[in-house]
């Protein structure tokens, strides 16, 4: 059995938690939402303070419960930890074979290929390893500070599931944002992507040790390799919608096959108890 051993001791409030990541995010994403270009030197940085937001939630609850020795103790889950190899090889290919795998489902099915993206491959690698770091702003606080206390409640299985809820919906206004990729399309389809991946990083979390950086690899990888094969459809405007392009649909199937692969074995991994 695996066992998260080092991973600090879960106390603190999860509602102050959720509470204050939602408030202080969404006070920074809503006045994009509402018209400050995103693309603006303000309103990109209200974007990028939001979504790092969870990391200053997290780190001051940590430091109100536990004091500066919880708060090095949080940080110090960043850094990599010994793990298999493939552990790395998987967080880093998770979405790019996804991606790849839809691209041939269209193909075989359609007689056509789907619209790929046109982010030459070469740079991705390098997309990524810029990106992880930044990763450290959200994971902080859901996998960090969030998902050792659900998990000590309700098993780790059960946590994922209902953290990747609460994890999508804290990206709510992003659908609202002009110049932002999320804009206009299915928050239901993008809900069910991001339940997914909440379980396959708790996954890595628990393989990990409780160890933040594999998280924060696959977060990267993840944002920079969906667009192999956008899911996106052009012009959408309704938020709220079900309609989701075949990509689209194809991707959440194949997420969920992952994510239900997972979920049962989950059950041998161990969390510390609150």
């Amino acid at each position: 059995m695996s066992s998260l051993g080092d991973v600090p001791r879960p106390r603190g409030s999860l509602l102050a938690y959720f509470a204050a990541a939602y408030a202080v995010a969404w006070a920074f994403f809503i006045p994009v939402a509402r018209g400050i270009p995103a693309r603006g030197p303000l309103g990109g940085t209200l974007v990028f303070l939001g979504a790092i937001s969870p990391s200053f939630v997290s780190l001051a609850l940590t430091f109100r419960n536990e004091g500066r020795a919880g708060v090095r103790a949080l940080l110090d889950r960043l850094w990599p930890r010994p793990v298999p190899g493939w552990l790395y090889a998987f967080a880093l290919g998770y979405m790019a074979a996804v991606k790849l795998a839809v691209a041939l489902v269209v193909r075989v099915s359609t007689g056509a290929w789907p619209r790929f993206g046109e982010l030459p491959w070469f740079l991705l690698p390098f997309a990524v390893a810029v990106s992880t770091p930044v990763q450290a702003g959200e994971e902080l606080g859901w996998r960090g500070y969030a998902l050792p206390r659900l998990a000590a409640r309700m098993g780790l299985a059960r946590a994922s599931l209902l953290l990747g809820i609460l994890w999508a919906c804290w990206h709510l206004p992003l659908f609202f944002v002009r110049d932002a990729d999320t804009y206009g399309q299915s928050f239901f389809v993008y809900t069910l992507e991001v339940i997914a991946i909440s379980v396959v990083i708790a996954f890595l979390y628990a393989r990990s040790q409780g160890g933040l950086f594999l998280p924060m690899l696959l977060h990267a990888a993840v944002n920079n390799t969906k667009d192999i094969v956008p899911s996106a459809t052009p012009g959408a405007h309704d938020t709220f919608r079900v309609h989701a392009s075949l990509v689209a649909w194809l991707t959440v199937a194949l997420l969920w096959v992952s994510a239900g692969f997972l979920l049962p074995r989950m059950r041998r991994l161990s969390l510390p108890r609150g």
